[in-house]
């Protein structure tokens, strides 16, 4: 699901119970959770967190445009499977940087005409724009949901490419990410973590919570409350943080 390559989306894919993955990855995912025991029980909540915003922002925000960026493989839950669930005709871009991500995810979505993968990277968003756009299943005119769920960490410093994506974004938009977390009194298990993920040849940056605050710019943050309880987001705050904001004009 990751702008940097296939290993995370093992990762993820394994710990939803999936059978996307290798053997390598598996041993990854367990040495990751022996870091953090609750990361298992985070990646389900992370992809609850994503189906209750989506179908939020389909049936309360009326949005019937979503982008998914760093979605790799397609799993359960999927934004367009929540999105039909309101209203069949809603279009969903999935996007990921791996060439062989995108061949197997087309293939798995060729029967759905409302959805479509295509190959781009967020680290340059006129090219993502422009392969988002050449579907014909996005209108940038009109409301988007832009989707970066689990894949800002993997990136040193996305700032500037965020900020170009919601740029982008004309009013009515929404902005969705979820990110892992940087707290002190984890910090022994979080550089665990990052040294799973070096020898992986894919880096990993947890960031602060005020760190992943910054990429929503001046969108309004709405309240985490509507998506995920109060509860799930205290337990797994040492892991990750989640929100969804909508564009100030």
């Amino acid at each position: 699901m990751s702008e940097t390559n296939g290993p995370q989306t093992l990762h993820y894919d394994y710990m939803l119970g999936g059978k996307d993955n290798f053997a390598a990855d598996r041993e990854a995912a367990q040495q990751i959770l022996k870091a953090f025991p609750e990361s298992r029980d985070g990646v389900e909540a992370n992809r609850e967190f994503l189906g209750n915003a989506v179908r939020y922002l389909a049936a309360e925000a009326g949005i019937r445009q979503f982008v998914d960026i760093g979605a790799g493989l397609p799993t359960q839950k999927n934004v367009h499977e929540v999105a039909h669930e309101v209203d069949d005709s809603a279009r969903t871009v999935y996007v990921d940087n791996d060439p062989i991500v995108c061949v197997h995810g087309r293939a798995l979505l060729a029967n759905t005409p409302t959805v479509a993968m295509v190959e781009a990277d967020l680290r340059d968003p006129d090219a993502l724009r422009a392969r988002v756009a050449a579907t014909r299943l996005v209108d940038f005119d009109e409301p988007v949901a832009l989707l970066m769920v689990a894949v800002l960490h993997f990136l040193e410093d996305p700032y500037d490419d965020v900020a170009k994506l919601r740029d982008m974004l004309p009013p009515g938009s929404h902005l969705i990410i979820t990110h892992m977390t940087m707290q002190e009194r984890r910090s022994c298990d979080t550089e665990s973590v990052r040294q799973v993920y070096s020898r992986a040849s894919s880096g990993v940056y947890p960031r602060t919570l005020d760190d992943v605050r910054r990429f929503f710019g001046d969108f309004v943050i709405l309240g985490s409350d509507q998506f995920i309880s109060p509860a799930l987001l205290a337990r797994f705050a040492p892991l990750g943080w989640a929100g969804v904001a909508k564009h100030p004009g």
